[in-house]
């Protein structure tokens, strides 16, 4: 993208910088929607999870931790209702559609071609460590990953990072989706609804994950680039929080949807200003509080995670934790043997 520097003089205030993050958001994925290939016919998706989706998307509010109410005699409209072209639906990326944030399996994937040194793959190390053990977002975790992943970037081609990402996202990503939440979004796919990823991830990273699940596009953060070499700034600020709100805003205004109309899924309290914009919010894996938000205002929850009290205990984040630290040891001895 064109360098927008002037546009974000350190005087603004953080309302204008996520107006203009959104927006930049917003123009970059229409863009990038534009230039696609038609799409593709979509990875054949499990019967089980699609069948569970069509119920949810299709039931009462509140999700399989209420008790089921009272058969009506009047039937609920279907929803995502079929040709309504006023709707579309927004997801969020980590912990939503995607085990754990796509930036740190981004990073790793950069390690792994030798992009920075093992102090710095550590460092990505911990921070994943961290997200899974918590599970939840925290902005200075999130805002040191995204300052360590544009100082790498800075002086790459945009053509080359987005090369890499197809690689990382076979590598580290693909097998991350959840597929509960895959089934939600092809539910909207198949009434003819556009489904976007909303997310704090490079815009390129998020538009090749859109595109890998067959969805329409990505709203993600922009990274500055002159002559399609990244200069290591953003447009605006990360998409973040109120950011990702607006993003949703400008690309509902540019597409002429009706956001009552809309859908919007999240796993974090971060999100609220987002989800608070459709008609149609759900709560995914959500956070406590999330949770705790979605059932004071009857917004739909829905939890595909396995075990979720061996999860509020660290057994499989731990695991997790195991997973990478034992990748993370492969990558620095296959590093000490090249020396």
């Amino acid at each position: 993208m064109a360098a927008l520097g002037w546009l974000t003089p350190r005087r603004r205030s953080a309302t204008a910088r996520s107006v203009l993050a959104g927006e930049a958001s917003a123009e970059a994925a229409r863009k990038s929607a534009r230039a696609a290939a038609p799409p593709h016919t979509a990875p054949p998706q499990d019967e089980t999870a699609l069948a569970t989706a069509s119920l949810d998307l299709a039931t009462a509010t509140g999700g399989a931790e209420r008790p089921a109410e009272p058969a009506k005699e009047t039937p609920e409209p279907e929803f995502p209702v079929p040709g309504d072209d006023l709707a579309a639906a927004f997801f969020d990326l980590d912990n939503t559609v995607m085990q754990g944030a796509a930036i740190f399996h981004f990073g790793r994937g950069l390690y792994k071609r030798e992009f920075f040194r093992r102090r710095e793959l550590a460092r990505f190390a911990w921070q994943q460590a961290w997200f899974r053990l918590a599970g939840v977002e925290d902005p200075d975790h999130m805002q040191d990953a995204r300052d360590s992943a544009l100082s790498i970037v800075k002086g790459h081609k945009v053509s080359e990072l987005m090369s890499i990402g197809e690689e990382i996202y076979d590598e580290y990503m693909a097998e991350r989706i959840w597929p509960g939440t895959r089934a939600l979004a092809q539910a909207h796919l198949d009434a003819g609804q556009k489904v976007w990823l909303v997310t704090a991830a490079p815009v390129e990273t998020a538009t090749i994950i859109a595109r890998r699940l067959g969805l329409t596009g990505a709203l993600g953060t922009v990274a500055e680039s002159v002559d399609g070499i990244y200069t290591g700034r953003l447009v605006g600020e990360p998409l973040h929080g109120h950011a990702k709100a607006e993003a949703v805003r400008a690309l509902a205004a540019a597409e002429h949807l009706d956001l009552g109309h809309c859908a919007a899924y999240s796993d974090s309290h971060n999100d609220i200003p987002m989800l608070s914009l459709v008609g149609h919010p759900y709560a995914i894996n959500p956070d406590t509080k999330l949770r705790k938000h979605a059932r004071a205002n009857d917004w739909r929850l829905r939890d595909y995670r396995t075990g979720r009290k061996a999860v509020k205990v660290g057994v499989p984040a731990a695991a997790g934790v195991g997973a990478l630290a034992g990748g993370a040891a492969a990558a620095v001895a296959l590093h000490r043997r090249r020396k």
